[in-house]
């Protein structure tokens, strides 16, 4: 019900801003025509009708941009409530199914593992919600340091492999600076460690059913190092590519079929504009996957 008001909202707000705006320009027209044998009127009258309009365009910008961030902010408040409430019941029902029943050795130590994933997701959507409150920041790391992006990426596969208890073939690493030399990067490890996680964690819950995802690591230049996660999942319309990395947004086609916080890419992209560097997405759709782009300027090791 929410959503569908201030949708409608929406279009009230653009509706009388269109109105307001052509009987500015109706007036405004009428007024020159009447008027145009006096030249300084008519340039005052020019100037206040720009003014005018120019007023109530802004206005109305700005009040359908406060209607769509309130829009996202209410979508990520219900997003992160339900990814904080559902680990916390189901940890709870599998503590109350301990302390009133008696179970056998091998369902208490599957209840054990369950409740570990649980506090796992609880505590990954801490650190999203506290990570996006440090990417929002405009200044650079505070720790960087030579290191080898190209390990670092693969201790990151191997910690999404474990995590989502996916098969080794499920995650394709092509390292093509292998025989190049090592993909020297200048930066923190543990922001980096952040970003790389975020993409490889966005292309396994976006992969569908089956999970099999490409990551590669290449130089397109001497300067720059560029990793690359493909999958083959549920994919972005066109019209989602860039907005994705803004802070609470989810593609349209996202925010029904998996949960999320709409903070992964917009951690990304941060982080890697506070590296020099950059993020983007492409897609050829629906349902035809999704490839993310993160670049790095590269340094010496």
């Amino acid at each position: 019900m929410r959503i569908v008001s201030r949708r409608r909202a929406t279009i009230f707000f653009l509706a009388l801003g269109v109105s307001l705006a052509a009987i500015a320009v109706a007036v405004g027209s009428g007024w020159i025509l009447l008027n145009w044998r006096f030249d300084v009127k008519v340039v005052l009258g020019v100037i206040f009708f720009g003014a005018i309009t120019a007023g109530i365009i802004l206005n109305t910008t700005f009040l359908l941009r406060e209607i769509r961030r309130n829009e996202q902010h209410d979508s990520f408040i219900n997003a992160v409530t339900h990814e904080l409430k559902t680990p916390i019941t189901s940890t709870r029902l599998y503590l109350q199914t301990l302390q009133h029943r008696d179970v056998g050795e091998a369902q208490r130590r599957e209840f054990y593992r369950l409740m570990l994933d649980d506090c796992d997701r609880l505590l990954t959507t801490v650190e999203q919600v506290l990570k996006a409150g440090e990417a929002g920041h405009k200044y650079g790391p505070h720790h960087r340091t030579p290191l080898d992006f190209g390990q670092l990426v693969g201790e990151c596969i191997e910690i999404a492999r474990a995590r989502y208890h996916l098969q080794s073939g499920s995650i394709h690493y092509d390292h093509a600076l292998d025989h190049s030399g090592k993909a020297g990067v200048n930066g923190d490890p543990e922001e980096l460690r952040t970003a790389v996680a975020n993409v490889l964690d966005n292309a396994v819950k976006y992969s569908g059913g089956e999970v099999n995802i490409r990551v590669r690591l290449d130089a397109p230049d001497e300067k720059r190092i560029a990793l690359t996660v493909q999958d083959s999942g549920i994919g972005i319309p066109d019209a989602d590519l860039k907005r994705v990395f803004k802070r609470f947004y989810r593609a349209s086609n996202h925010s029904a079929k998996v949960n999320g916080t709409g903070l992964g890419l917009f951690i990304v992209r941060s982080i890697a504009r506070k590296h020099g560097g950059r993020a983007f997405a492409e897609s050829e759709g629906e349902g035809r996957g999704t490839t993310v782009t993160l670049e790095l300027p590269r340094s010496p090791l």
